[in-house]
């Protein structure tokens, strides 16, 4: 495709160091590019979709640019902020608006005719279901270490005393906020079967039997290009919490998990995937998720900069390198 040409459209918020790099890269290259985040409207970004028997027309306005919805080359869905309403509003009436929002707004965007989405939302939604992930790695031939999703302390405690050591993790990393506002991180931790009080009833939780485990490993898959790195380090079972120790080394993937993480990615219609492995001491790689929408940018450059020119390439050539 020609120098210019139909823009990338990068959804997400102002501080994503992630989508930066990429349009950084895109701007390198010369490829239109159009940010937005759909949080801004209605107060920063003005919609108006058309739909007939053609299809979906309208354009999409910002401070600075007006988008065409039906000449957008592709879509980078990364992370954008929720959805607002306007502060004159009373609160009864703002909830029903921020879903209009999300119904309206994110409707048009999902439906950007020819464009090609890494990921689309919908895709994105979807994959995100922690018990749906486990049944689909199961289906694509990954191991998998025992998991519990219970709000039954009897059989939470059951579970622990069969399984252990057992640790417990979130079902999915919900913003969440203490009395002040501040924002808290729910980490994943070991349980054992005296932590386990009827408390358990009010939501489900996850636990999962604790793999012997020599390292940690993030696969990063775009498409056929997958980049794997194994993380050593950390003092604890979360290597979020040890950035400062950590250490990465890119290592080969085995046959069968590059075919495993193709077989997921194509089971929910997904071009990106972050996929956390513990690398067993028995040598094996155990699944334990897959982000559709993770982060990688963290990494040093030698690691990122090939993920970032394969993202770059897919938005860049929707229909494969010319």
């Amino acid at each position: 495709m020609a120098v210019g040409g139909p823009p990338v459209l990068v959804i997400t918020r102002l501080d994503d160091a992630t989508a930066d790099d990429v349009i950084t890269e895109l701007n390198r290259r010369r490829v239109p590019v159009v940010r937005l985040n759909p949080g801004d409207f209605p107060s920063e970004v003005t919609v108006s979709g058309t739909f007939d028997s053609i299809g979906p027309g309208g354009t999409l306005a910002t401070s600075s640019r007006t988008l065409d919805v039906g000449n957008v080359r592709s879509v980078y869905w990364r992370r954008p902020t929720p959805y607002t309403a306007d502060l004159a509003l009373s609160e009864q009436a703002a909830l029903w608006a921020v879903e209009e929002a999300r119904y309206g707004l994110g409707g048009i965007l999902a439906v950007l005719p020819g464009a090609h989405y890494i990921n689309h939302p919908w895709r994105n939604r979807d994959a995100e279901y922690k018990p749906a992930q486990l049944a689909t790695a199961a289906h694509c031939g990954f191991t998998i270490p025992p998991t519990l999703i219970t709000n039954d302390a009897y059989r939470a405690r059951q579970f622990i005393t069969e399984h252990g050591p057992v640790i417990y993790k979130p079902l999915r990393e919900t913003e969440y906020t203490d009395g002040t506002g501040r924002a808290m991180t729910v980490w994943i931790e070991d349980v054992n079967p005296h932590q386990i009080d009827t408390r358990i009833r009010h939501t489900a939780h996850l636990f999962q039997q604790r793999i012997s485990k020599s390292a940690d490993i993030r696969l990063t898959a775009v498409g056929d290009h997958i980049t794997a790195v194994r993380i050593d380090g950390s003092p604890g079972i979360d290597w979020r919490r040890h950035y400062e120790a950590l250490t990465y080394t890119l290592i080969p993937v085995p046959p069968e998990v590059t075919k495993g993480v193709r077989a997921y990615l194509d089971a929910w219609g997904l071009v990106f995937g972050a996929f956390d492995f513990g690398l067993g001491t028995d040598g094996r790689w155990h699944w334990y998720e897959c982000n559709p929408n993770g982060q990688w940018a963290w990494f040093p450059d030698h690691i990122t900069a090939p993920i970032t020119s394969a993202l770059a390439d897919r938005l860049e050539h929707p229909q494969g390198t010319p």
